[in-house]
């Protein structure tokens, strides 16, 4: 009777042990026709060409690049080899930690609590990059004198001048960061508003209302809600913003007062 060998310790070390690989074209994990990273399942048609499950519907299972049948044959060796890889974030320069499979990569971008975002202040030797909690941080200690502090639900006023482009604002207690921008036109100037935060928080967290005084007599109202964005804008907004007609501007040679106020989630809209 033949005896049964036990694997020794060195092989089984090196079998379930990681192996750190460099991939000279990132291209061959993705799929040849959305260019997305591939997920299982995966597909090859007769000749070995991959497509995704999205794709072979998509093209209706005629495979473009040798038009023979695709999306009926697994390729399971592709499929083990993308569940196999892990990637780093590409924001773990900014302090992420998570290493993701290849395939879902994407997905966890979307989400990562570390997506940089840039630091709004307007000074030309400040180009800080961080994650949103650290960008707070940053503009306490660095920018405190240039921003203007808030409490939510408590209105203020702000003068802008015809100069006057952008005014950043922080909340006091948890350090939430809001951008008032003017973008002048010869219709008139659309004033934006909006939070830098990452992306994925979603929108609905804040809203702003905005009553903008050219004189006694002429008042604009409006209430919105703010975008989260990461950086802040550089060409006029599509949306999020109160226009002022060039007509009305020219009573104060462009010059004018507004009453703001941030609110947590939809309670602007109840005080306009």
């Amino acid at each position: 009777m033949a005896e049964q060998q036990t694997p020794s310790a060195e092989n089984q070390s090196s079998s379930t042990t990681p192996v750190s690989l460099t991939l000279l074209d990132p291209d061959v994990l993705e799929c040849p026709i959305c260019c997305e990273p591939l997920k299982v399942p995966i597909f090859q048609c007769e000749n070995g060409h991959l497509a995704c499950s999205q794709c072979c519907e998509k093209v209706k299972k005629i495979c473009p690049s040798c038009k023979s049948p695709n999306g009926y044959s697994r390729c399971r060796s592709m499929e083990r080899v993308i569940e196999a890889c892990r990637v780093s974030c590409p924001n773990s320069k900014y302090g992420c930690k998570e290493n993701t499979s290849f395939g879902n990569r994407s997905s966890h971008e979307k989400q990562c609590l570390f997506a940089p975002c840039f630091c709004p202040v307007p000074l030309n030797d400040c180009n800080y990059v961080g994650s949103d909690k650290n960008l707070r941080n940053h503009i306490r200690a660095k920018h405190k004198d240039h921003v203007i502090p808030i409490v939510f639900d408590t209105p203020l006023t702000l003068v802008m001048g015809s100069s006057e482009k952008i005014v950043c604002f922080q909340e006091k207690k948890d350090g939430e960061l809001f951008v008032v921008q003017a973008f002048r036109k010869s219709y008139g100037l659309a004033v934006s508003v909006n939070c830098i935060a990452r992306s994925a928080h979603g929108l609905g967290r804040f809203s702003c209302c905005m009553d903008v005084i050219i004189d006694p007599c002429i008042k604009l109202k409006q209430a919105f809600t703010v975008r989260e964005i990461q950086k802040k804008i550089h060409e006029e907004p599509k949306d999020s913003f109160m226009l002022i007609p060039s007509h009305m501007l020219m009573l104060t040679d462009w010059s004018f007062g507004i009453d703001i106020c941030f609110s947590r989630g939809m309670d602007s809209f109840i005080r306009a």
